[in-house]
């Protein structure tokens, strides 16, 4: 793996909470929904193996809650939708987020002079 394919990665993995988040605050969402909104994304690629472990923490933190619903069509579908601190934590890293962002790009190089 080069340089730019491990940072991709790294950027990626470092998104996904916020992105995961963000998706959650228009409402609750069923797990293949959530991933299917991420590969819809270009370079945010993600696997069941991936998304899973994520929510499982973000329940646990607090930030997701969780409902199992009854399915004709096979098992029960767990849907994922955003606590108030959930909200709370999802601004708070949408704000930091945006700061980076508007730091990178006024970033101008110092005049070593």
């Amino acid at each position: 793996m080069d340089f730019f394919d491990n940072w991709t990665v790294q950027v990626r993995k470092g998104l996904l909470e916020l992105f995961i988040l963000n998706l959650l605050q228009e409402g609750e969402l069923y797990g293949y929904d959530i991933i299917r909104n991420v590969l819809e994304v270009p370079g945010c690629g993600i696997t069941e193996g991936t998304l899973y472990p994520l929510l499982s923490r973000l329940r646990m933190q607090g930030l997701v809650n969780t409902r199992l619903v009854e399915s004709n069509e096979g098992p029960a579908r767990k849907y994922y939708a955003l606590t108030p601190l959930g909200r709370k934590t999802a601004a708070s890293m949408n704000t930091h987020f945006d700061h980076i962002l508007a730091g990178l790009k006024t970033t101008q190089p110092k005049d070593p002079r």
